[in-house]
């Protein structure tokens, strides 16, 4: 299953709400994105432009779309941001189908010139 890096950067409400509240919102998601097919690798708490960091592996980049508009509609974020992550050997055959591909840039021909 694909991996998806999400940020989530909570609103001023959203604060107020688990400062009055204190409770792990990982787990208050986590049925969320089971019930979409996929699964919590790992989450952390963090310091910074974003609050939440959680990797989840989810079946098809729909469903990452999906939760991350679940997250932003909820009102108490004022950011969410996925990225879709691939694994080294990913890169790597990436990689070589860049370097084979055909592509050849503007600047290339303004070289030869």
């Amino acid at each position: 299953m694909p991996h998806y890096l999400q940020q989530v950067a909570y609103s001023r409400e959203g604060w107020e709400a688990v400062v009055a509240n204190p409770q792990n919102r990982i787990e208050a998601v986590r049925p969320a994105v089971e019930k979409l097919g996929g699964r919590i690798e790992s989450a952390w708490f963090s310091f910074g432009d974003y609050d939440i960091v959680v990797i989840t592996e989810m079946p098809d980049n729909v469903s990452a779309a999906a939760i991350a508009m679940a997250f932003a509609a909820g009102g108490a974020c004022k950011s969410v941001q996925t990225t879709p992550l691939i694994s080294a050997d990913e890169a790597i055959q990436a990689l070589k189908k860049a370097r084979d591909c055909g592509y050849h840039p503007a600047i290339d021909s303004a070289r030869a010139a």
